[in-house]
């Protein structure tokens, strides 16, 4: 009877700790995927703040066509990786739109009207404030992966990540040439 009881309450004990380890491991499954989303909210931003600073600069600089061709072009790849890209994809669209962005600033900086302009000066404070926030998404999301992938990776949640259908996930890795910020004098 005492052995029939021991035996219950330690299978008992495993089903409580399989059940734990499945929530654990599928809730920071989830809290990737939000940090994820929360990079693409500001990619998103970001890419719709582009064609108001584009629209200011395009009216005094009519003759530069193929920088603003670009900035479309690499806006649409932004919209597109945003919404099912991989973290790869998503980090060369920023990366091809971080280009773009620098080249209209550069037109923008042939024109002094235009730097003084208070409606330039507004779009850049809010593209500002958005590659802060950018930046903040992706440390958020690379601190849930690790903490995720360090669940997937250690014993015992190892066993169970199958089961949860839980696998690790690739860090948000800045673009080649991405290590330091463009230099954009005005």
């Amino acid at each position: 009877m005492l052995a029939t009881i021991v035996v219950v309450v330690v299978l008992l004990a495993l089903v409580v700790f399989g059940v734990i380890a499945f929530n654990r491991l599928r809730t920071s499954d989830i809290g990737a995927q939000e940090a994820l989303g929360g990079i693409d909210v500001q990619l998103t931003r970001r890419a719709d703040l582009i064609p108001n600073l584009v629209n200011t600069v395009k009216g005094y600089a009519q003759h530069e066509k193929s920088v603003f061709e670009e900035v479309t072009a690499a806006r649409a790849g932004v919209t597109a990786a945003a919404k099912d890209g991989t973290v790869e994809e998503k980090s060369a669209a920023q990366a091809r739109l971080d280009q773009a962005i620098v080249n209209v600033l550069a037109v923008a900086e042939a024109y002094p009207d235009l730097k003084a302009s208070a409606n330039f000066l507004e779009l850049q404070e809010q593209l500002g404030e958005t590659e802060n926030q950018l930046a903040f998404a992706r440390q958020y999301y690379n601190d849930a992966a690790a903490q995720l992938n360090t669940l997937v990776s250690t014993i015992p949640w190892m066993f169970l990540a199958g089961v949860a259908g839980v696998r690790s996930r690739p860090f948000y890795d800045a673009p080649a040439g991405q290590e330091t910020p463009p230099a954009v004098s005005f």
